[in-house]
């Protein structure tokens, strides 16, 4: 089978051009069906080429020198949306050019990009910005939102939740995988009305592919006892950068503890295919590629510091999404919560 073409922005990301391109090489060296849209300065995409000759016939340069960046506003932005390499890559999307987009830019730039070019589907308020987490288990948790939204109400939360089980159930194989909202307890009675409400919702909807197994807390969240959390950007956001400067820490006085002596020392060697799975497991480049859902059309966002394999990672994320139709799952999905929730009956 092959897939349709992945539109990258070479431009995005700490380093640019030459990770974009070695990644996507190294994720079509796995998966020969990819083909790629290049989206960046012609000059330099070709000169990045010369490293990876098997990409030469799986991929189309679009040239477009003008780039977004880092610190810049998404409102000034997506005023630049036909001139830079981000809005390209989305606007390829929306032509029919490519099947999906990537990017390492900046994560509100891409945002606004793509809401305004893709458009959310029918059913759905806002997008949210998905991704995967570690756990303790054999699979990743699907957390969302993760930034895209800084508040949300009951309605946005239900959306969220339907979105992120049919997320999971794709890049995890669950077919019903058990959903969550973040909670500050997990009995009925705590956190907000808005809580409180998205949860009655669920738990009342019928027809879902998803087991709504009520509330979590942020402590479980990489237990591995819950497949998708659900909750509004501002708290997604600051539970994941919690999580993610807690592995630091924890790999950080790892590397402490075994630099004190000589014993220390000793100790790593003994200990070290241990410490190299540890280290395998909280590594972001192997969950790298956080997904837009609710808009027609695919985009994933790279780690802007994501290395090759972190890059090849994102790419993998957006073909498996393709080859499993994620829009089409989800429209179907909010189908099965009926006219009153998809009328304005929702209390928020």
């Amino acid at each position: 089978m092959t897939l349709p073409r992945i539109a990258i922005d070479a431009m995005g990301g700490d380093e640019g051009v030459r990770v974009m391109v070695e990644g996507a090489a190294l994720a079509r060296r796995e998966h020969d069906r990819f083909k790629f849209l290049l989206v960046g300065d012609q000059q330099r995409i070709e000169r990045a080429l010369e490293d990876h000759p098997g990409m030469a016939g799986a991929s189309e340069i679009l040239h477009c020198d003008d780039v977004i960046s880092g610190d810049e506003l998404p409102s000034k932005a997506i005023r630049r949306a036909k001139t830079t390499s981000m809005g390209q890559a989305v606007h390829a999307v929306k032509r029919g050019a490519a099947g999906a987009a990537v990017s390492a830019g900046n994560t509100g730039a891409l945002m606004a990009m793509s809401k305004l070019a893709l458009r959310t589907l029918p059913g759905i308020d806002r997008p949210a910005l998905a991704a995967l987490l570690p756990t303790l288990e054999q699979h990743d948790v699907v957390m969302l939102d993760l930034g895209a939204n800084t508040d949300a109400d009951a309605r946005n939360l239900v959306q969220f939740a339907v979105m992120g089980a049919a997320y999971s159930r794709i890049v995890n194989g669950f077919e019903r995988p058990t959903v969550r909202l973040l909670n500050i307890g997990t009995e009925m009675i705590k956190g907000t009305e808005r809580l409180r409400d998205a949860a009655a919702q669920l738990k009342s909807a019928t027809g879902l592919a998803m087991n709504f197994d009520g509330f979590v807390e942020s402590d479980k969240i990489n237990r591995g006892e819950t497949h998708v959390v659900v909750t509004d950007g501002f708290s997604g956001n600051i539970a994941l950068k919690a999580i993610e400067g807690s592995a630091r820490f924890v790999t950080d006085l790892l590397r402490q503890a075994f630099t004190s002596s000589l014993r220390s020392k000793f100790g790593f060697l003994v200990s070290k295919p241990a410490t190299e799975l540890l280290k395998h497991h909280l590594d972001p480049n192997n969950h790298n590629g956080a997904v837009f859902l609710g808009l027609n059309g695919v985009v994933v966002k790279s780690h802007g510091s994501a290395n090759a394999r972190g890059v090849a990672q994102a790419v993998t994320v957006a073909a498996r999404l393709l080859e499993n139709r994620l829009t089409d799952r989800i429209a179907a999905d909010l189908g099965e919560l009926g006219p009153d929730f998809n009328g304005r009956g929702l209390e928020t």
